[in-house]
């Protein structure tokens, strides 16, 4: 009778992972509604928290199931969380506006994960990490949330993707060097909420100063 080796489920079980959270940023940059963009925002978090737990299984590194603990918490119920009561309270009910169409986007985004996996291949080799093989991934997911930032007009879908992008990174150092230090994780904890609060303050003298949240109204400041 064959013995089970859970090793090689965990591993496939981390690639799955891995997939999804790139197969969730490229549903992020297509979507247009932000109420769906939030969700799939808690929804990377929660994928990203999954993949942290199963990374400590199959590497034995106990600290990661703190950090798994602290991002399911903070960017899978938290930050998702503040950002449904912020758009509550701005009252906004708008679609979410993109600088250029959702295909030219979706084919650049194809141009940069594969930008992404020729710049991760020779960095990989250099990891002694069995989580090498998702660092293309991970980097790929951090440069399709930067483009989320730079092609969206309003404030708060440029807010999601700088969120996502810290996804990204934070999976990025999973892969390359099993996780940061705890105090590090919780310092970089910390500051993400005191930029949600920052920002909500941001939004709020946005649509104070300009009645709006597009960002683009702010390009006039320099020419009045």
């Amino acid at each position: 009778m064959p013995h089970w080796n859970p090793v090689p489920f965990a591993q496939q079980l981390l690639d799955l992972f891995a997939a999804l959270l790139l197969l969730i940023v490229f549903a992020m940059l297509s979507q247009r509604r932000i109420l769906t963009l939030i969700h799939l925002f808690a929804l990377q978090g929660m994928i990203l928290a999954l993949s942290i737990a199963d990374s400590a299984w199959l590497t034995h590194q106990p600290h990661l199931y703190y950090s798994a603990a602290l991002t399911l918490g903070l960017k899978g119920v938290i930050l998702p969380g503040l950002l449904r009561r912020l758009i509550g309270r701005l009252g906004v009910v708008w679609d979410v506006e993109t600088l250029i169409n959702i295909p030219t986007t979706m084919l650049l985004g194809i141009v940069l994960v594969i930008f992404a996996f020729n710049l991760a291949l020779p960095i990989a080799h250099f990891s002694h990490t069995i989580l090498r093989n998702t660092l293309g991934i991970a980097l790929a997911s951090v440069l399709l949330s930067f483009m989320m930032m730079i092609t969206r007009n309003k404030a708060v879908p440029q807010v999601i993707g700088f969120l996502a992008m810290e996804n990204g990174l934070f999976f990025a150092a999973t892969s390359a060097t099993y996780g940061m230090p705890m105090v590090v994780e919780l310092g970089v904890a910390l500051d993400v909420l005191v930029g949600m609060f920052i920002f909500g303050i941001f939004f709020f003298q946005i649509r104070d100063t300009f009645d709006s949240l597009d960002t683009r109204k702010m390009d006039h400041l320099g020419r009045d």
